[in-house]
């Protein structure tokens, strides 16, 4: 395949949410493609319609119209099984907040989307790329919070997903936790070759970027290539 391949194809996307009478346009017409073995930044502020953008690539929510296409299929109007089954087989979340079960091990937390997979790599692998093959039987408490952001990092990317889908994933870390985390994305990307949207407020985090997607009020007001990629080690905020 070629590495400039679409995996996403988004035509006009727009997403109305109805609060009584009051009808929110969160997303107004957005264009946008997402191609095999590229990391892209989605930047913009709170509102900015980025997370309502991810949730619908990553099939947790529905868009109200225009066109999202997977490997050419369309998902505009997926049935709930079909989404359930996109989910668990194609695509990596990485959320803000770890969502880890407590009363399982680093280990444990992984194995539990390694069970259901089509063709997932052991846990301790996933563990071992993510910088934590010695705390594979650490419970969360033991462990901190950058270390539970990347087992939560290894449980997404255990299930060998062709999209890794990111919201705020170092929103609740340290600057020196947030470079560390940042580094395992990275590194998944590279290594593995999956493709990887971050979405952010952090307009630095945009310099590990190979394209940055900028979004204002529900639009996409720029979409800029990165000439000269930073390493997370190389990033200041």
């Amino acid at each position: 395949m070629s590495p400039k391949e679409a995996v996403f194809r988004v035509r006009g996307l727009t997403k109305v949410y109805e609060m009584g009478t009051v009808k929110v346009h969160a997303l107004r017409g957005v264009d946008l493609e997402l191609y095999e073995r590229e990391l892209v930044v989605m930047l913009g502020p709170s509102g900015s319609g980025k997370s309502t953008l991810l949730n619908i690539l990553g099939g947790l929510d529905t868009a109200t119209g225009g066109l999202v296409e997977y490997r050419g299929r369309d998902f505009t109007r997926a049935g709930e099984l079909e989404l359930t089954e996109y989910r668990r087989f194609h695509v990596g979340f990485v959320f803000q907040f770890y969502n880890l079960i407590p009363s399982l091990t680093a280990r444990e937390n992984v194995a539990v989307v390694t069970e259901i997979a089509k063709r997932p790599m052991k846990p301790e692998d996933a563990l071992a790329l993510v910088g934590l093959n010695e705390r594979l039987d650490h419970f969360p408490a033991q462990l901190s919070g950058g270390e539970q952001q990347r087992v939560a990092i290894a449980r997404a990317i255990s299930k060998n997903p062709e999209v890794l889908l990111c919201d705020e994933p170092t929103g609740a870390l340290d600057f020196a936790t947030g470079i560390v985390v940042l580094d395992a994305i990275e590194r998944i990307n590279r290594e593995l070759g999956t493709a990887t949207a971050i979405i952010t407020h952090n307009a630095d985090i945009a310099a590990m970027a190979d394209r940055v997607v900028h979004l204002s009020n529900g639009m996409i007001s720029e979409i800029g290539v990165n000439a000269v990629k930073k390493p997370p080690g190389e990033l200041h905020w």
